[in-house]
């Protein structure tokens, strides 16, 4: 995440280059060569000998080289950070860019997606999940007929059909190239001189070439000479090369290469190095010095220990969205994990870990209601490994199941307005499950708040039953507990429930009930925000236009006096469909596109898909059918993914039976049915771009001149909220 995207033409999500890849030139040919003879290929070797360089370099290759064979792209999923066999299927959809909201298996979504696709698809750092990626990758390449696989681990996937290439060390004078380009990195005064060349040999030599073991030799020559590096190594290497007798020597010297740094390390350093490997992914600062102090480590010393470890390449520093990130390459924290569980901490650790981020969800939870949603979007994107560890920690104790059920709860935001659905229901319906022992009173109202997240995720996924079961649950219990905020908050989502089921009425009931038990209970969130702009919704579905805009557009003013724009995006729906319905549909596009790019934004999938179908009908009305029936295609495609199966809705179907039927007659069916085909194609991106582009700019298009899109005062005409996100 720290790296932005290299896109090529037909698309992928390769990082970019951060340092120049230095020899490999024979394995790298060979590696292109065994991709043109098979579909699955796994280069194999131990920690830090280079397999993710290399793989990386051939499918950059790919990526910028023919577009006929990987005509959709090259697609990167880093899986050494999972330890949880149930998340690999949702890294390798993350890694796809592929939002799927429904119930359905994610194997299953995952090669229907991939079955009529032509892409190259990298796996890199499976060895820790090998039998269930191996399983994955066998029936994704069963299914997918134009799909290969790049993968790197420390074993193969005995998968058949596949090609492995073994990745030894480089050949010496590779290794002494690399060592000297990232020596003068680190000090752009280094250089290869007949004084020291000698000496640099000798090094590359005792660590038998291994990339990683010269990447921290070199972070050391910033201060030791490169004899000096020798005499030092020379005093440890008896004692590092531990290993079983008549192990591969390469193995011995990866352990001497990353003991030895250890050695060199101050004893404050070591003990800092052992805590950051209960970190996974990428982790800031602030963090480090919650987790890692302590009476023998000073907070105010663990800034400039953090200095240390990234002069001496052990750390590496990262931009991501959410700032600057620290990252610990995986072979280095796992050798500081073995330090960590030596010394017995590592239990306390964890849970101090699992402590700070339980603080994060609960920050984030409260300033999402806030302008900063957007970075707290960002913010827990970025922690998401360390999230599901902490997830992960609580789990791993009975007695504290409602710590799990708090942190899942409080990801609600996320799960559902940031497209995570089937991993919020994971997490939420794991913490939920029965323990012997049911949590002491005071915790109860953690389980009845991933009880109501649990029936929201649920109902947006499209499973009613699923969705009732748990509010009525959290409805019961809340009534006994005496808990009127989880009430009010179980009536809410049974009143969404039947208002994306079309009963209309009980919506009404539901939602105006809920809404009084908030504002008794004094709750003001944008859950209570998007109950109003539900309740707008089900005033509009039942003829109730100026009541419907009354509540919508105090929820505007809310959110503009908050700086709150995920509920406004509903909002601004509900207010752009009573404008098309009084004929003002430059007003309702001005709405609509604000409505889209809010929701882009927050990668919310049925708010976005529900807005362009609103905004399709908005362009028929305005002359264009041909862009009318592009939008409705795309709108279609994105459909699949989203778990409320919405075309049997009265409500929500009718702007797009009323888009298709107008913009048929303009068209003819054949070119309509051609323009819909157009925009199955789109990206989500070129979607949104599109989307978001004057009329004048295109120019308009074919179908002829403006007219009105028909009264949708009564009709029953979905406004969007109704499937909404909170």
């Amino acid at each position: 995440m720290g790296q932005r995207p290299l896109r090529s033409a037909a698309g992928g999500n390769l990082p970019s280059e951060l340092s120049r890849f230095i020899g490999r030139g024979g394995e790298l040919a060979e590696l292109v060569r065994l991709l043109e003879r098979s579909r699955l290929v796994t280069v194999t070797g131990v920690g830090g000998v280079g397999k993710s360089r290399l793989v990386l370099a051939a499918a950059r290759g790919a990526a910028e080289g023919t577009q006929e064979r990987y005509c959709d792209g090259v697609w990167l999923a880093e899986l050494a950070s999972l330890r949880d066999p149930a998340l690999l299927e949702l890294a390798l959809a993350e890694a796809l860019e592929l939002t799927d909201h429904t119930t359905r298996p994610l194997p299953t979504v995952l090669a229907e997606h991939l079955a009529g696709r032509r892409l190259l698809l990298v796996l890199d750092g499976f060895e820790q999940l090998v039998d269930e990626c191996a399983d994955l990758v066998r029936e994704l390449l069963r299914r997918c007929p134009g799909l290969r696989v790049l993968a790197a681990g420390r074993r193969p996937l005995a998968v058949d059909g596949e090609l492995v290439l073994p990745l030894a060390p480089p050949v010496p004078e590779e290794a002494l190239a690399l060592l000297a380009a990232r020596a003068a990195a680190a000090d752009p005064a280094f250089a290869v001189t007949a004084d020291n060349r000698a000496a640099l040999v000798e090094l590359c030599a005792r660590l038998d070439g291994i990339p990683l073991a010269l990447e921290l030799a070199a972070g050391r020559l910033r201060t030791l000479s490169p004899a000096q590096v020798l005499t030092r190594l020379e005093d440890r290497f008896a004692l590092l090369t531990g290993g079983a007798r008549g192990g591969l020597a390469r193995h011995r010297a990866l352990r001497t290469a990353i003991g030895w740094s250890h050695e060199l390390c101050t004893p404050a350093e070591r003990l800092l190095w052992a805590r950051l490997s209960v970190f996974a992914g990428q982790f800031d600062l602030e963090a480090v010095e919650y987790v890692c102090a302590g009476p023998d480590l000073p907070v105010e010393d663990v800034l400039d220990l953090v200095g240390e470890l990234l002069a001496q390449s052990l750390l590496v520093r990262e931009e991501t969205p959410a700032g600057v990130r620290l990252r610990m390459l995986e072979t280095v924290r796992v050798y500081g994990a073995g330090w960590l569980e030596s010394l017995g901490d590592a239990g306390r650790l964890r849970r101090r870990h699992r402590d700070w981020y339980l603080g994060l969800a609960t920050w984030c939870e409260l300033d999402w209601f806030s302008p900063r949603q957007e970075e707290v979007a960002a913010l827990v994107e970025t922690e998401l490994p360390n999230l599901r560890l902490a997830l992960e920690c609580c789990l791993d104790e009975p007695d504290e199941a409602h710590l799990g059920q708090y942190l899942a709860g409080a990801l609600w935001f996320y799960w559902a307005g940031c497209g995570r659905l089937t991993e919020g229901r994971h997490w939420l319906e794991r913490t939920l499950e029965p323990v012997e022992d049911r949590a002491a009173p005071e915790y109860e109202s953690s389980r009845l708040k991933a009880l109501w997240v649990l029936g929201y995720v649920a109902a947006l996924q499209g499973d009613a039953a699923a969705s009732m079961s748990a509010l009525y649950e959290c409805r019961d219990g809340a009534a006994q507990s005496g808990n009127p905020v989880a009430a009010a908050y179980a009536v809410h989502r049974m009143g969404c429930l039947a208002l994306v089921s079309d009963d209309m009425t009980r919506a009404r009931e539901l939602l105006g009930a809920a809404l009084e038990q908030y504002r008794a209970a004094g709750e003001l969130n944008s859950n209570v925000l998007m109950c109003q702009v539900e309740l707008g919704m089900a005033l509009a579905f039942l003829g109730d236009l100026p009541g419907a805009l009354a509540l919508c557009g105090e929820v505007r003013e809310i959110c503009e006096e908050r700086g709150e724009r995920w509920t406004k995006a509903y909002a601004l729906y509900v207010l752009a469909y009573a404008a098309l319905d009084a004929g003002r549909t430059s007003e309702a596009r001005l709405l609509l596109t604000e409505c889209v790019a809010i929701n882009h934004v927050f990668h919310d999938l049925v708010g976005l898909v529900l807005a362009l179908e609103l905004l399709a009908l908005v362009t028929v009305a305005e002359g264009d059918a041909a862009e009318a029936a592009v939008l409705q295609g795309a709108a279609e495609a994105m459909w699949g993914g989203v778990g409320l199966q919405l075309f049997g809705s009265g409500y929500f179907n009718a702007p797009r039976l009323m888009c298709q039927e107008q913009a048929g007659e303009l068209l003819g069916a054949e070119r309509c049915a051609a323009y819909e085909a157009e925009g199955r194609e789109l990206s989500r991106e070129a979607l949104v771009g599109r989307a978001l582009r004057d009329p004048q700019e295109r120019g308009g298009g074919p179908g002829g001149a403006p007219r009105q899109a028909g009264r949708l005062r009564g009709s029953r005409v979905a406004t969007g909220a109704a499937a909404e996100q909170p």
